[in-house]
């Protein structure tokens, strides 16, 4: 197999896609493969191509180009089998996805098995050599008693790796979630939020220490402060990234200033993934060809990197 390095260096999207990497950050409602979804359903889904600002944007993009149309209970299996039709097409063989916990009564009938054949019947149909880390979703607009209600279907299941906590950063203080993650740690998942997307540096560092996190998703606008860098840096803290997305989004201007150089030079556990495919344009061999061609990362840095993310435990 040629290596990963020449195939940045030739700038061949092709040669990158069949390399293995992994995909830590994805949502997989829109993550998935827009072909595949296209033959199934006739629904030609485009990404957006120009910045969108933000959040209510972005929802209000997914209104419009997904919306009721799948919001069944057979439409959110179709959603999950493209995801792993996407993540197989672009090399992923480490594949981090999950349901929302309001997801469960909502489209798999309180059944949580039936929430977890799901996603494991795809991945044995579609991707068997792939591994999946199947993840807890939390949406942090969600009161707290809500939340806890909804996963005690999900405690004591030893078929999910993590818990991730993602919306409005700003919906309410990261302190309320502390008696759900404690209780996560408790149940030996990985600890993951979205957090520093929008908000700033000492937002990312109080959430890993309120929240115990040992992963963030996002987690960009740690570079505003050097203190917090080497905070994340010195305890070990990933920081999940997807630069397509925060560029799309208004938060970085463009690829080569991206932070996740610096991050990653001031030894920070950084990761390249995709989050969503569908809004984005951003599948995991895309964003690495990006970063290689826009000068943010060298193609040597960015093996690296692709080496970490498959190695992370």
């Amino acid at each position: 197999m040629e290596s990963f390095i020449d195939a940045l260096k030739q700038r061949n999207l092709e040669k990158i896609r069949a390399i293995p990497k992994s995909d830590l950050h994805n949502h997989f409602v829109l993550g998935g493969s827009r072909q595949y979804l296209q033959e199934m359903t006739g629904i030609r889904i485009e990404p957006v191509i120009a910045p969108i600002s933000s959040m209510e944007k972005m929802h209000a993009w997914n209104r419009e180009n997904l919306g009721k149309r799948f919001e069944t209970s057979e439409m959110r299996k179709l959603l999950i089998r493209a995801a792993f039709h996407q993540a197989r097409e672009d090399g992923i063989t480490v594949l981090e996805i999950g349901e929302d916990v309001w997801g469960l009564s909502e489209y798999f009938h309180n059944n949580i098995e039936e929430l977890i054949e799901a996603f494991t019947a795809a991945q044995r149909e579609i991707a068997p050599d792939m591994e999946l880390r199947l993840q807890i979703g939390l949406s942090r607009h969600c009161s707290i008693g809500y939340l806890e209600e909804s996963l005690s279907h999900f405690w004591g299941n030893k078929a999910f790796y993590s818990i991730d906590l993602y919306g409005d950063e700003l919906a309410q203080p990261i302190e309320n979630f502390k008696s759900i993650y404690r209780r996560a740690k408790k149940e030996g998942l990985r600890l993951k939020a979205h957090v520093g997307e929008w908000g700033t540096a000492e937002d990312v560092r109080r959430a890993v220490e309120e929240l115990e996190l040992q992963e963030v998703q996002h987690g960009i606008s740690a570079i505003q402060d050097k203190s917090v860098v080497r905070f994340l840096a010195d305890h070990h803290i990933r920081l999940n990234i997807t630069p397509s997305s925060n560029i799309l989004l208004g938060r970085i201007s463009g690829m080569s200033g991206h932070p996740i150089g610096r991050l990653y030079r001031s030894g920070v556990d950084v990761t390249i993934n995709s989050d969503d495919v569908l809004i984005f344009d951003s599948d995991v061999s895309k964003e690495y060809l990006r970063l290689f061609e826009s000068g943010c990362l060298t193609a040597e840095e960015l093996d690296s990197i692709r080496q970490n993310g498959l190695a992370a435990r």
